[in-house]
């Protein structure tokens, strides 16, 4: 693998007190506020996304982690001989970003992309407003996952796996074409989904330690009007129990826990015939037709994949007596 992780996410946003109060509806803590943008962890380290005060919502700019200044200066060069325009970030932007060192070049959807190694640690611990003992699955696995609309999925596709090393998953072609992607254990860090116009951020998942911060984060947001944009469901390839939130910036953001963790070494692609979903995940911008698709494909998962075992982190779960 070239890239480790998902290290960072940079965001448009027309409103920086929006996504505070956000922030502390998904549990993050701000970090830092100045200079026309925003800061805020989900971990030990300084930030994980910086909000960026705009004229426009939406993605800025994904940050992708290597392990240190040779392969960075590998994957450079590797970009420079493919005719991929790579520029390397200033002292100012890699203090901003809170990293050692970073590179910046743009896929052929128009998306920004930075890789980088070295990012900072805060000097305090990670204590999000009003929760006690919340925690986001991170670490090796990165922050979690993004997906990116691109109108023509072969114009995109080739630019991650051949040139930066990602390997397919899974993929399907019904009810919509994407194409899922992992750089390390965590089931996809990175999906691309046509039909949509280059350069949008469909969603940002983030993963919870404990079932129980999603539930109460999604209890939550159901009473905030037009907050939850796709019910509580689970999906069919990474088993993530999640549901997904409008974001104040126009994306979504997928809030799970009990992701897949993979064996990247062993991993086979397969075609995913049987929807998106186990079940739920109502979404709400769903035609009538579209839903009963859904239906149907989740009704045929049911009866030849049958219940799917939860995938738990160890210390994190109590065995049941069998009667």
């Amino acid at each position: 693998m070239l890239l480790n992780s998902l290290g960072y996410l940079g965001i448009h946003a027309t409103s920086l007190d929006e996504w505070l109060s956000f922030a502390d509806l998904i549990g993050l803590q701000q970090a830092d506020r100045s200079n026309g943008s925003m800061t805020l962890r989900m971990d030990e380290r300084v930030q994980r996304l910086v909000i960026l005060d705009d004229s426009t919502d939406g993605l800025a700019f994904s940050g992708w982690e290597v392990n240190g200044p040779v392969e960075l200066d590998a994957l450079a060069s590797r970009l420079d001989r493919a005719g991929v325009p790579v520029r390397r970030l200033t002292s100012d932007l890699t203090q901003l970003r809170a990293v050692a060192e970073a590179i910046c070049f743009s896929d052929p959807a128009g998306n920004q992309i930075e890789v980088f190694y070295g990012a900072g640690l805060a000097p305090t611990a990670f204590r999000p407003l009003m929760r006690k003992n919340e925690s986001f699955k991170t670490g090796g696995l990165g922050m979690g996952h993004i997906v990116l609309m691109v109108e023509r999925l072969d114009d995109v596709l080739p630019f991650y796996t051949n040139l930066l090393g990602f390997t397919t998953s899974d993929f399907m072609y019904t009810p919509f074409k994407a194409h899922f992607l992992h750089t390390n254990a965590r089931h996809h860090s990175l999906a691309l989904v046509e039909g949509g116009r280059n350069g949008q951020l469909h969603h940002l998942m983030l993963e919870l330690m404990h079932l129980d911060s999603v539930g109460r984060t999604y209890d939550m947001a159901r009473q905030e009007d037009e907050r939850v944009a796709v019910t509580l469901g689970r999906h069919s390839n990474d088993l993530m129990t999640s549901f997904y939130m409008n974001s104040p910036s126009k994306f979504l953001v997928e809030y799970g826990w009990g992701g897949l963790c993979i064996d990247p070494k062993q991993w086979e692609p397969y075609e995913m015939q049987l929807g998106p979903s186990l079940w739920g995940h109502d979404r709400s911008w769903m035609s009538p037709e579209a839903k009963a698709q859904v239906a149907s494909m989740q009704a045929t998962a049911a009866a030849q994949k049958g219940p799917t075992p939860v995938q738990v982190t160890a210390g994190n779960y109590r065995v049941s007596p069998k009667f």
